[in-house]
């Protein structure tokens, strides 16, 4: 029986470059908009996996007859939430908080088809070196934190900042590949560079 038709629920360039590092190429992308603030007392943990779930439901829903994969990153200071960074006044924050310290990023993943829907977490621990005033001035100045959770984007100049990286590094640019190729093959779905 052939694979179901892949649908990405998420209009993230990096998600789609990280697929085809995996020889995956989604039918279509069907982003789901949904409401992603924090709920009281949410961990990062909890809220990566409930977004990825809630944006998975969505376009399932619309497309029953799909595959659909949903991605969400949370950046997380202890049990603090950090944004995905709206402005440069936000990116700048987030730095300020990340700057010398040790964060987590979480990376909720999850496949839904036929009713059936399985999920996964590619998490990562991150720990930043002291970012002075004039580094973080001039990433901020570089537009490549905007849009992006905790303010910053680690396969780009933000790499610089990062003294020690545990878990999985495509769980922080947004889709934990060796998570997600599990869940595609439970699906039927060929996977590039796995048997």
């Amino acid at each position: 029986m052939a694979a179901p038709r892949l649908l990405l629920a998420s209009a993230s360039p990096r998600r789609l470059d990280l697929l085809a590092q995996i020889g995956v190429t989604p039918a279509a992308i069907v982003p789901a908009d949904i409401d992603e603030t924090p709920r009281a007392d949410e961990t990062p943990r909890a809220l990566a996996l409930r977004l990825a779930q809630e944006k998975a439901a969505v376009v399932a829903s619309a497309h029953p007859d799909a595959l659909v994969l949903a991605a969400d990153t949370v950046v997380g200071l202890g049990r603090r939430i950090l944004p995905k960074a709206e402005d440069d006044a936000e990116v700048a924050r987030c730095l300020a908080l990340l700057s010398g310290r040790a964060h987590i990023v979480a990376t909720g993943v999850v496949a839904a088809f036929g009713g059936v829907t399985r999920s996964r977490l590619g998490l990562a621990r991150v720990t930043f070196k002291r970012i002075t005033a004039a580094e973080a001035e001039a990433y901020v100045v570089s537009g490549e934190g905007r849009g992006k959770a905790g303010g910053y984007a680690i396969q780009g100049r933000a790499g610089a900042f990062a003294r020690a990286i545990s878990g999985s590094y495509t769980a922080i640019v947004g889709l934990p590949l060796f998570e997600t190729a599990g869940l595609l093959e439970s699906f039927g779905a060929a996977v590039r560079g796995r048997a």
